[in-house]
């Protein structure tokens, strides 16, 4: 089972947004760029335009479980930065980790 690191420097967040390339759908956005080692590093986004803090956390532990449950799945060496979208807001697990899945698959990162 592969693992995977928080990314939490804002540093690296500019540095995959600036060099990574972006796939987008209704609920989420995902930035990836290759980092060269045998572990992904994961950064979730959710902007004050979403909602308030208690949804804002919300949103981030959803994101955060799906990314957990699927991790094995996603082929390693990247970092990737989720933002969550308005849409998204008011949805449950199972939408997140669908949007979570069709993106990595346009990204080819899909075991």
């Amino acid at each position: 089972m592969s693992r995977y690191e928080a990314l939490k420097k804002n540093r690296d967040f500019k540095e995959v947004y600036n060099k990574g390339k972006s796939y987008a759908n209704k609920y989420l956005v995902m930035y990836i760029l290759e980092n060269r080692t045998d572990i992904n590093r994961v950064g979730i986004s959710v902007s004050k335009k979403v909602g308030n803090s208690i949804v804002r956390h919300r949103l981030t532990r959803i994101i955060r479980e799906s990314v957990r449950l699927n991790c094995e799945n996603i082929v390693t060496g990247y970092d990737i930065v989720i933002i969550a979208r308005v849409n998204l807001k008011g949805k449950g697990y199972t939408e997140a980790a669908n949007a979570l899945i069709h993106l990595c698959k346009l990204h080819h990162i899909l075991r």
